[in-house]
């Protein structure tokens, strides 16, 4: 199982420029609105796409979709931990709870 990261956590680390964030909804949904430098990433493009998005298997990912009941973020962790990438975490109350911190988004 994917270890997760607390808001304030991933907030530090964006703030930081540590980490790379991956937005596990994708599509129309990344384009209207997605945290700051997000990938749009989503499970069935992971095996194809994360070596060029991602071609540091050891540096610091974030996945996330909308929020806890919503699987994608961690489907997209364990596929990522599974094509070797050794430093992934999930912010699985997602984008929901970041808006509602009243946090800054961006859209495409």
């Amino acid at each position: 199982m994917t270890a997760s990261i607390t808001r304030d956590e991933l907030k530090a680390a964006i703030d930081a420029g540590t980490v790379t964030l991956v937005d596990a909804l994708g599509g129309e949904y990344h384009a209207k609105q997605h945290l700051p430098g997000a990938v749009p990433l989503v499970l069935a493009d992971v095996d194809a796409q994360a070596p060029t998005l991602l071609p540091d298997r050891h540096a610091a990912v974030v996945t996330y979709c909308s929020n806890l009941a919503c699987p994608n973020s961690g489907q997209v962790a364990e596929r990522l931990t599974g094509l070797g990438y050794t430093n992934v975490r999930k912010y699985g109350e997602g984008i929901e709870d970041w808006v509602a911190a009243g946090l800054p988004t961006e859209s495409s």
